[in-house]
């Protein structure tokens, strides 16, 4: 079945199962492997993607649930203006330690700031509640997202 949607500003047609779980279309049929695999049950948040702009875990989502609409994944989150400010304030705080569930933090960060452009630690708490890091790097990933909610009052 052809399922059309837009993936990162481009319209997409992409022929699978519309009950695959979205996170393998993009990742074995798009090619796009930024979106990782956790826990397939949409606990950890490693899969997060946008839907039309909200955070949704991409396990759990099937892609058929997509047709006709927006996705965002990792590779295309620096289009959008929260996307770069998260970047350059995960770089510039060396947020990452091991790596493995910041696309999926970035992503929930970039939703957060688009929804609350100046979230207090509350906002920042209940948004990200859902993605997990192992590494425990949680103090930086919340002095990433001020930074980045600081950086769009500077550049405005």
């Amino acid at each position: 079945m052809a399922i059309r949607f837009t993936l990162n500003g481009a319209a997409r047609e992409l022929d699978t199962d519309p009950e695959k779980p979205l996170l393998w279309a993009l990742r074995e049929d798009m090619g796009l492997p930024g979106t990782k695999f956790g826990c397939g049950a949409g606990l950890c948040g490693a899969c997060t993607v946008h839907l039309e702009g909200a955070a949704i875990r991409s396990c759990l989502t099937p892609v058929g649930a997509v047709e006709g609409q927006s996705v965002t994944t990792i590779e295309g989150v620096a289009a959008l203006d929260a996307g770069r400010r998260v970047g350059a304030a995960w770089r510039e705080l060396d947020v990452p330690q091991c790596g493995y569930c910041q696309a999926g933090q970035i992503m929930s960060a970039v939703a957060l700031l688009t929804e609350t452009p100046d979230p207090d630690d509350a906002a920042i708490d209940a948004a990200m509640a859902g993605n997990l890091c192992r590494c425990s790097t949680y103090v930086r990933i919340r002095a990433g997202i001020k930074a980045a909610a600081k950086a769009r009052g500077a550049a405005a």
